[in-house]
Order: C-alpha cells, then structure tokens, then sequence
C-alpha cells in the first residue's frame, strides 16, 4: 500500500474511533443524568463503580448502613436494562442458596424421574451480595469461580454466565459482630473497593426533601448490555505507552516488601503486597477513566487516581501499621509519592 493511501486509512481508523469515544462519553453523561434523578450525591461512588463496570470488574462497595449502596446497584441495573439479582448474606447461607442446585423432578408421565438444574441467582447479570461478610467462608467462597471464571460448576457440569456479569458486593466496615472477614483470595477478586462516604449537608436536605413529599422518580434506560459490551471492547483499545505501563508496574512492585522498589517505610508497614491483579485492575481502571475524561492513552494522573481503589484491598498491613493505626489509603499515598514517575509524566 502506498504511503499516501495507508495515511488515509490510519486517518479515518482514528476518525472512527474519536467518534465512537465522543458517542460513548455523551452516553455515559446520560447515564450519570439518569442516576441523578434517583440518587443524591456519591458522584465519586458513581464514577468508580461505571469505570469498573467498562472494565469488566467486580467491585466492593464499603460503609455504613443507610448510605445507598442497595439503591445504587438496584438504580444502575434500572438504568442499564440488566436482569439484576440480590443475595442477602446470613450466618446461615449455604452455598446451593446461590448457585443452584439439582433437583430431582416427576416428569408425569409413567412416573418417570429426571434429574433438573434450578439455578440461584447468581444467574444474572447484575448481583447484589449484599453484606458479604456475614456469610461463612464456605458460602462466599461460591463466588469464587463465578467471578473470576464467569461460569458456575454445579453437579459436575460448568455453566457459563451471562455477559457482561457484574458482582457488587456491600460490607459494614464498623460491625464486626456475627462477620467472617472476606480471606486475601475473594478481596483480591474485586477489581475495585470503594469507599462510600456519608452525605454532606446540602445531599441530607435534598435526601429529606425526595423522602418527605412523596416524590418518586425512576431510571431512563441509557445503556442495555450490547452496548456495554461496546464500552468494555472501546475502553481495551485506549492506547498504554511502554513508559506508562512500566510506571504502573512500579507501583505495584512499590508495594511489595522486601522488593528493591520498596521503601524503608513500606517494609515496615506492609507484610504482604499486591498481586498481578492489582497491576490488571490499575491498568484497565486507569484505560477507562482515561476514555471518560476525553482521551485515547492512558496518563500517569489516570494510574495515580485509581491507585486507591484499585490496591487498598489488596494489602496486608504489618502490625506495626495497625498498631500505628495507618490504614491500606496512607499506604498507597506513600507509594504514590515514593514511586518516580515517566519521564513523559511531570509531577
């Protein structure tokens, strides 16, 4: 092909693509108007949860009671048209409660019997575990595969998972009691955990005025899950520079004490670091905030933002960290700032 003609073709690949990424930020716009209309605030807990969303991840939503976590997931399912599902996590729950079970059924006809597969809701596209840490070991573990593998075992046979499938997962990080803390192994299945702050002033008037006049408002469906499939395929093509991703790499290795990336610091306070998933998880995260905020490559500031939520699950700290009370975030901060940057990224 002539240099002439192969300098048309890379111009309208790039045409092409600027105008899909310009269709898919008016749309997620859309999609924030439309959670707006129900939900009162959160916009970082918003902005979070969608970029996990188009990167294909699962997350874990963490806070009090009476924050809106239900009502966010139950608002995004309405809001994307996802058959959504809801597991309420007991002491009591067993693992069949959530993947299904095989039942022996009459057929009715001579009396025949056959074998019958009634699933649980964990076939669906948008799963609520709702206080995930109330829930044995046994039982959370049931989540394992479908999250990491997108498929259920059940009865020898593997069942695969509608796409895209999404687990958003709540936990009180204040009541301890009756709770088994989710092992290393499930947290780190979590592609983001986000914190859920309380409303501020202005957000509790505006909750009270919505609650006390009997106004109610619903969802505009803005994506369904072809498009989401859509945004997740344009959000991979975001470009990642070698520098760029070898500052990511950095990170993460930052993170791991004993390394030669490691501080003094964090050797003290950290016993165990992040694993390759958290380099997966800054990576992709950082591609789609990258996409959101009007670009095609991935920047230092794009890794830097989703630093938090991508790795603060996903470190054990030492006891003197705990001792010193210094939590996961005032770790990744020290990362952050002890990790020297690409040379394209001024600080």
């Amino acid at each position: 092909m002539a240099p002439e003609a192969s300098a048309i073709v890379d111009s309208e690949a790039i045409e092409r693509l600027r105008g899909e990424c310009d269709a898919f930020r008016e749309r997620i716009s859309r999609l924030r108007a439309s959670l707006g209309e129900v939900l009162v605030g959160q916009s970082r807990v918003v902005a979070e949860v969608l970029v996990a969303l188009f990167a294909d991840g699962h997350v874990l939503l963490e806070g009090p009671p009476g924050l809106g976590k239900t009502l966010l997931v139950r608002t995004l399912a309405d809001a994307m048209r996802l058959d959504f599902g809801r597991v309420q996590f007991t002491p009591d729950l067993m693992p069949a409660d959530i993947t299904g079970t095989s039942v022996i059924t009459d057929d009715g006809e001579g009396g025949r019997r056959r074998i019958e597969f009634r699933p649980g809701p964990i076939f669906t596209q948008l799963l609520l575990a709702d206080e995930i840490n109330r829930a044995a070991p046994r039982t959370q573990s049931a989540l394992l595969e479908a999250m990491a593998e997108r498929s259920v075992s059940v009865g020898g046979e593997t069942r695969l998972l509608e796409r895209p499938f999404l687990v958003l997962a709540t936990q009180n990080p204040i009541e301890q009691e009756g709770t088994f803390p989710l092992p290393e192994a499930q947290l780190d299945r979590f592609l983001l955990k986000v914190h859920v702050p309380a409303p501020t002033r202005g957000e509790l008037d505006e909750i009270l005025s919505r609650t006390t006049s009997g106004r109610t408002s619903e969802a505009t469906v803005v994506f369904d899950a072809a498009s989401i499939r859509e945004g997740q395929a344009l959000a991979r093509r975001v470009f990642l520079a070698p520098s760029i991703a070898d500052y990511a790499a950095r990170l993460v290795l930052a993170t791991q004490p004993g390394g030669p990336y490691a501080t003094e610091e964090i050797d003290r306070l950290v016993a165990v670091g992040s694993s390759p998933r958290g380099l997966i998880a800054l990576v992709s995260t950082a591609k789609v905030a990258a996409l959101l905020d009007g670009r095609y490559a991935v920047s230092g500031d794009d890794l830097r933002a989703m630093a938090l939520p991508a790795l603060r699950h996903r470190l054990v700290r030492s006891f003197e960290a705990e001792s010193a009370r210094r939590d996961a975030d005032e770790i990744v901060r020290a990362v952050i700032a002890a990790t020297p940057r690409a040379p394209e990224d001024p600080a």
